[in-house]
């Protein structure tokens, strides 16, 4: 783990603190007019996503964790993992569903993934913004029902409900946000 300086805090840096590790998603560099300089931060905590707010003194010395991103095509589900390879080595690696959290709704097998890894331990996935997925079931729409902007659920071939308009039937192909879970349109 190299040592950072506060001063050097950037978004997107990953520093290991008390609690676990954490990215910085924002910062802010404060110099009150009265007593020392400060550096104000947002975290989110890398295993589980909750957020944190920290200040540290200025010139505060902070061990930033050194994270690998690793580009990993999703293979298959063996009961609660999830089988990833590496496209370098080719190299089969586990991941289970809690690490993926929410990830694991949107995974499509040969489908490709960034894991972020830490000393060999993966702690999360970084998914494409949107990923094209088919309809599995859906309720056809009634003829007349064309009210603008009305929506229907959907479930999609990973399992997961999503919200789409009246037109969309099964068996066809849209494209999905990977952030908010949105339908975006047809693919």
């Amino acid at each position: 783990m190299a040592a950072i300086s506060s001063n050097d805090i950037k978004n997107g840096i990953t520093i290991k603190v008390d609690e676990g590790l954490f990215t910085v998603i924002d910062f802010q560099h404060v110099k009150p007019g009265k007593g020392g300089a400060f550096v104000r931060t947002k975290l989110r905590n890398a295993r589980s996503g909750a957020v944190i707010e920290r200040t540290y003194r200025s010139d505060e010395r902070l061990e930033q964790a050194m994270i690998d991103k690793r580009d990993m095509q999703y293979l298959y589900r063996d009961g609660d993992d999830y089988i990833f390879m590496d496209q370098s080595t080719y190299d089969q690696v586990p991941v289970s569903s809690k690490t993926l959290g929410d990830a694991a709704n949107f995974l499509k097998e040969t489908g490709k993934a960034m894991l972020m890894l830490h000393d060999d331990e993966i702690i999360g996935i970084e998914l494409p913004a949107s990923v094209e997925l088919e309809i599995a079931e859906t309720e056809p729409g009634i003829q007349g029902d064309r009210v603008s902007g009305a929506r229907k659920s959907a479930t999609l071939e990973t399992g997961f409900v999503v919200q789409v308009p009246l037109f969309i039937g099964p068996g066809e192909m849209v494209k999905i946000d990977t952030r908010t879970g949105d339908y975006i349109t047809r693919a």
